[in-house]
């Protein structure tokens, strides 16, 4: 099925601001986000086409930081629904705002005024969740819907999406459909706990994106945590690598590299020694077992020369 098209003024704010996939990676270079071109590409070809995008990797690598900061670059609102088991249209889409239909039932009866069922279930007793409000965004720029770790959410709540993800619409039973003036621009991520179905898949662009290299997380790292030494950010990229070759369970992100770096200056350690890893080994890795395996390695050669 084609996906709606952003049309008029918006498609147009959008061109305008992004008209190439360099320039959106210098736009999300200067939020901090930094990306390569493979990355870049598909979060142009997302805007433009527009299509949804579905960001997979392993957790901290940065898919919900892609989301906010593409807000960001388009000066738009991020409305986020983050997923979890056993999610519903209740949490996602809308519900009905049951005290304020008894409240117009009550009021009704004391002036004796006949209520009709439609006259209770119309847009003004809807409580609207994230899903649609970004259906509903007036714009003039069409606003990220960021689906975060879809992955936990069921088969029951993917199928859900589908026509989202297809029409930028959904349909309210006692409403009709709803259909968005200024489609969202949809981003999912999955930390791939499981498999995506199929349909949800064929909906969508989609990226993985990786750990970065050395030389680019010490520079994702020195623009989170500018306070920081030279030194100590490169020490800290060269010890999450050879945890993340290590055999913990939960290999560490560039969330977490950034964490340990901002602990470690707040502590005013400007190079990384075995003594300031053991005292903050809990900022990079939050699992006891993982930090078990990592000591017993011994935390020297986290610091050591390759």
């Amino acid at each position: 099925m084609t996906p709606p098209r952003v049309t008029g003024e918006a498609a147009d704010e959008v061109r305008h601001l992004v008209p190439d996939v360099e320039t959106l990676a210098r736009r999300l270079a200067a939020v901090d986000y930094l990306v390569d071109e493979a990355l870049a590409t598909s979060m142009f070809l997302s805007l433009r086409l527009p299509q949804p995008l579905l960001l997979e990797g392993e957790a901290g690598v940065g898919k919900t930081e892609a989301a906010k900061s593409l807000a960001a670059v388009l000066d738009t609102p991020l409305i986020r629904l983050q997923c979890y088991e056993g999610i519903d249209a209740a949490e996602a889409l809308y519900e009905w705002n049951y005290p304020k239909q008894l409240l117009s039932i009550r009021v009704a009866e004391a002036r004796g005024e006949p209520l009709q069922e439609d006259d209770l279930f119309g847009r003004e007793y809807l409580i609207r969740r994230p899903l649609l409000r970004a259906l509903e965004h007036p714009g003039p720029r069409p606003a990220i819907l960021l689906v975060d770790e879809i992955d936990r959410a069921d088969d029951d709540f993917e199928a859900f999406l589908l026509e989202l993800l297809a029409e930028a619409a959904v349909t309210i039973p006692e409403i009709g459909t709803v259909r968005a003036t200024h489609p969202p621009i949809i981003v999912l991520t999955s930390n791939r706990t499981r498999d995506l179905h199929d349909a949800v898949k064929r909906r969508c662009l989609y990226q993985w994106i990786d750990y970065p290299s050395a030389e680019r997380e010490v520079e994702i790292v020195r623009r989170r945590v500018p306070a920081a030494s030279q030194t100590l950010a490169v020490q800290v990229a060269d010890a999450v690598s050879r945890m993340r070759d290590s055999d913990v369970q939960k290999p560490p992100g560039v969330a977490e590299a950034i964490d340990w770096v901002a602990a470690l200056n707040v502590l005013g350690v400007a190079e990384l020694d075995v003594a300031a890893v053991d005292r903050t080994l809990g900022s990079v890795l939050k699992y006891a077992e993982d930090q078990d395996v990592i000591r017993a390695s011994g935390l020297e050669q986290l610091v050591s020369p390759r």
